[in-house]
């Protein structure tokens, strides 16, 4: 019986030592909750470690939030923990908006940190506006190129203040969709411009343009301001355009007089080979003539007399052209006409 109650006195002791252990383990921790208000018991402490939530930072963060007036469970905290939220980050930007007297719940504050945005940032340029260059440096491009009416181009770059808008935060289009939207707004109230001195003389035409389109719709920012940092006139576009224009134009004019020539060289080596035709037609029809003229004998149409005057005759005409050709003409004509 003696070693059966010592063994159960054994166990009690441990089973004592072992509580007295987990209770100084907590005590800390549960006294600064109790004196801060933030209401932590012992049990729920325990609850945290078998669960395998780190309290020390879940009771640092709930004392954090009550003494800033924030109203939170410790269920919220522990279950945005598990979630593997960034539980110090996001109590730091619920308390920074609730001082800067801005509405963030902190089931808000959670999705957005879950969501990978840094809710401290987006906290921090609500309260303190942000400032981005349109276009962006780090994309490799300086200026905005747009032309004028009058074929100008001008180099602009843009300053945007914006300010994060934190119900919007979530599902909100990004700062590269402000940019690309200022830079869509500038170039189109460049575009619109009828002259480019008009636009040098009063760049805040092109601000006050691009503010009417409504350009942070949809977008997580809220658009603050938009200046004008850089505005320089560019090259003479339309000028550019009008010279290709007429580049083109000649060569198609040149192509045009070209397929003419090629058509007029057809056509004469066309009209060459006719009078070729024409003339072998005249060859074969002179080479008739003797078969003509010894049909007719044959036939008795003509005698030897009548050969005779028509030879005599070819004689003298033959003459004459020979007495033309070295005269010049005049002479035999006349003399042709005498006789």
């Amino acid at each position: 019986m003696s070693t059966v109650w010592f063994v159960v006195a054994a166990i009690a002791v441990l089973m004592f030592v072992v509580f007295l252990f987990i209770f100084f383990s907590f005590v800390r921790l549960w006294i600064q909750s109790l004196l801060t208000g933030a209401n932590i018991g012992i049990g729920t402490l325990i609850g945290m470690k078998l669960r395998n939530v780190d309290y020390g930072l879940i009771v640092k963060q709930k004392i954090a939030l009550v003494q800033a007036g924030v109203k939170v469970t410790t269920g919220d905290l522990e279950s945005h923990y598990l979630a593997r939220g960034n539980v110090p980050k996001t109590a730091a930007a619920v308390i920074a908006a609730h001082k800067a007297g801005l509405d963030l719940p902190w089931r808000t504050a959670a999705a957005i940190d879950l969501a990978g945005r840094d809710v401290l940032e987006a906290v921090r340029t609500s309260v303190n506006p942000k400032v981005i260059d349109c276009p962006d440096p780090a994309k490799g491009k300086q200026f905005l190129d747009a032309v004028c009416k009058n074929g100008i181009q001008l180099l602009a770059k843009a300053r945007v203040t914006v300010r994060t808008k934190l119900e919007r935060l979530v599902g909100g289009a990004t700062e590269e969709t402000i940019i690309a939207r200022v830079g869509q707004g500038i170039v189109k109230a460049i575009g619109s411009a009828h002259d480019h001195k008009e636009v040098l003389a009063n760049p805040g035409m092109i601000s006050e343009e691009v503010l009417k389109s409504g350009l942070d719709a949809q977008t997580a920012f809220e658009i603050v301001s938009i200046d004008i940092a850089n505005l320089e006139p560019g090259d003479n576009i339309g000028a550019k355009l009008a010279a290709d224009q007429a580049g083109s134009d000649l060569r198609v004019a040149q192509a045009e007089a070209e397929k003419r020539r090629a058509a007029a060289v057809a056509l004469e080596q066309e009209m060459k080979a006719r009078v070729e035709e024409f003339r072998a037609k005249v060859v074969e029809s002179e080479a008739q003539v003797p078969m003509a003229i010894a049909a007719a004998f044959r036939e008795g149409k003509i005698g030897v007399m009548d050969y005779y005057n028509m030879r005599n005759l070819q004689s003298d005409t033959s003459m004459r052209n020979s007495i033309s050709a070295l005269s010049g003409g005049g002479n035999a004509e006349g003399t042709g006409r005498t006789n």
